[in-house]
């Protein structure tokens, strides 16, 4: 795993609060589903893809969401309760891939290259003194996370107003081209070029070139401070949009019969382009390792022939040429080498193992009989679900009040319970969030410090509603248990509500946090006090 994936645990205790404003796009295209089918017509075993659920479950990996597909259909879909496939879910270096195909539209059309040099661009951010090295970056050592910075700069960008100025300040320590360096800001600079020479955000010139045409609607990126699509992460999409986004590439560039992208952009995208440093490790041989495998144009290379754009904590759209196959996932999982390693031991030798089933009544599948795997699959796929902690459903302390907090970072005067029926209402001044005692809740709140995320952006204009799954639950009589799952996000809220007398302390824990053995969430706990 890169140096910046490995980090994020680092930066954990900061609890990187969102801080970039998304730009919805409705697109004048409403969402087309991909065609359907089944395993076996399509010569693929269900056993392989049952094998692969039971992995999942026995190894407590979290998913939200799977789709499979073979010969353009799918074959498998799933997501695991309370995601749905009517959600968007944030994407974070997933959204590189989008990126890079923006540029391969621009390129497409003659408004640039990548031998351009990346200077060129902007003369009026430039620092006083432009190094060799500087003057030597082009669009394609962006692209291949190869600017030759001396650290990877991400982090220092994006707490500037201007991050295009912040990226050009940095020392380029190497020559661009030579060396690997996972580089998040880079591909911000992509998308700012892609504006530049368009005066489009890269979501509002993706709009006519890919996403309708696809049949994508409903998708968001968010901005910088100057309304810029932050490139290297920040799109949220649906599940079926980054299954169409895999076939798309899978196909070369053609979808419905038109070439919308030349076949030789994506063959030149998806290639491998640079090695990344690092080689065997006692438990990993470097051939694999899907980390070592090359880097293309925003797109890792796989074992195999494989290729895949994938984000932080698992965002994964794999598209395996030699099996004309898409398999994508959205999950939270910090070992993203072993969700990949189940895909390739269990779901890798299904294609191709079973022989298609005969053609009944001029259609492509028999219809499913009783005792069929395939009933077994899609009952699987239909009951999957990520279940709230587990407890009791009242308390002797189960009762509506108000507390008075103490002086805090989150701003907030009082907080309150409201118990009735089924549910659990917590109130933070003006905030209300209705947990379900039962299973999850929806609802949505603008709680301050909400949702966590991995990287922050630019300032707010106004505070970001966030979709939320909520439940409750007493651990013993005097802990009350809030799980918040931010259910358009990878991340979840762990709220621990201690009740001593005329007293509470609400601490909080984010699931990035809690990856971290050694992390602290950022937060510091509410106290109060019965009003």
């Amino acid at each position: 795993m890169s140096p910046s994936r490995r980090s994020f645990l680092k930066h954990a205790s900061l609890a990187s609060f969102s801080l970039c404003i998304p730009k919805i796009h409705a697109g004048a295209a409403a969402n087309v589903r991909l065609a359907r089918g089944l395993p076996e017509a399509e010569g693929v075993s269900v056993q392989g893809i049952l094998d692969f659920l039971d992995a999942v479950e026995r190894e407590k990996f979290e998913l939200h969401s799977l789709m499979v597909l073979r010969h353009g259909k799918v074959i498998a879909e799933g997501w695991w309760e309370p995601y749905g496939p009517e959600f968007v879910h944030t994407m974070y270096s997933m959204s590189k891939s989008f990126t890079s195909t923006a540029v391969g539209f621009a390129v497409a059309e003659g408004k640039m290259s990548v031998e351009d040099k990346v200077v060129s661009f902007f003369p009026d951010e430039l620092p006083v003194k432009i190094s060799d090295n500087l003057a030597a970056m082009r669009v394609k050592d962006l692209l291949t996370m190869s600017t030759g910075n001396e650290k990877e700069p991400t982090q220092t960008v994006v707490k500037e107003e201007n991050w295009v100025r912040t990226f050009l300040a940095q020392n380029i320590a190497h020559p661009p081209g030579t060396q690997f360096m996972y580089n998040s800001a880079a591909t911000y600079m992509c998308s700012a070029i892609v504006q530049k020479v368009t005066g489009q955000t890269v979501l509002d010139y993706l709009t006519p070139r890919l996403f309708e045409p696809l049949g994508i609607s409903g998708m968001r990126w968010e901005s910088c401070p100057r309304g810029i699509s932050t490139g290297g992460w920040g799109l949220s999409i649906q599940t079926e949009a980054m299954a169409k986004f895999g076939q798309f590439l899978l196909q070369k560039g053609k979808w419905n019969g038109k070439q919308l992208l030349p076949a030789a952009w994506i063959e030149e995208a998806t290639r491998f382009h640079i090695q990344q440093p690092g080689g065997d490790k006692p438990d990993r041989p470097k051939a694999k390792n899907d980390w070592l495998q090359g880097y293309g144009y925003q797109f890792w290379r796989c074992q195999g022939t494989a290729y895949r754009g994938d984000g932080a904590f698992g965002q994964f759209t794999i598209v395996l040429p030699d099996q004309d196959a898409v398999i994508v996932m959205t999950s939270e999982n910090k070992n993203m080498q072993g969700q990949i390693d189940l895909v390739w031991k269990h779901m890798l030798p299904a294609f191709g193992e079973t022989p298609p089933r005969p053609k009944l009544g001029g259609t492509d599948f028999t219809p499913a009989y009783p005792g069929d795997p395939i009933l077994e699959l899609q009952q699987r796929l239909k009951d999957l679900k990520l279940s709230p902690p587990s407890g009791s459903k009242t308390s002797p302390l189960a009762k509506n009040r108000r507390y008075k907090l103490a002086g805090n970072d989150l701003g907030l005067a009082e907080v309150g319970f409201e118990f009735a029926g089924d549910t659990c209402t917590f109130v933070a001044d003006a905030h209300r969030i209705i947990c379900g005692l039962s299973g999850w809740n929806r609802t949505a709140a603008t709680f301050p410090g909400t949702p966590p995320r991995l990287i922050s952006g630019g300032k707010p204009k106004s505070a970001v509603l966030s979709k939320i799954a909520a439940s409750a639950t007493w651990m013993d009589d005097s802990t009350l248990v809030m799980t918040w799952r931010y259910y358009e996000t990878p991340h979840s809220d762990t709220l621990t509500c201690k009740f001593d007398g005329e007293q509470v302390t609400i601490s909080f824990l984010n699931s990035i946090t809690a990856m971290n053995p050694k992390a602290k969430d950022a937060r510091v706990p509410l106290k109060g006090r019965i009003a």
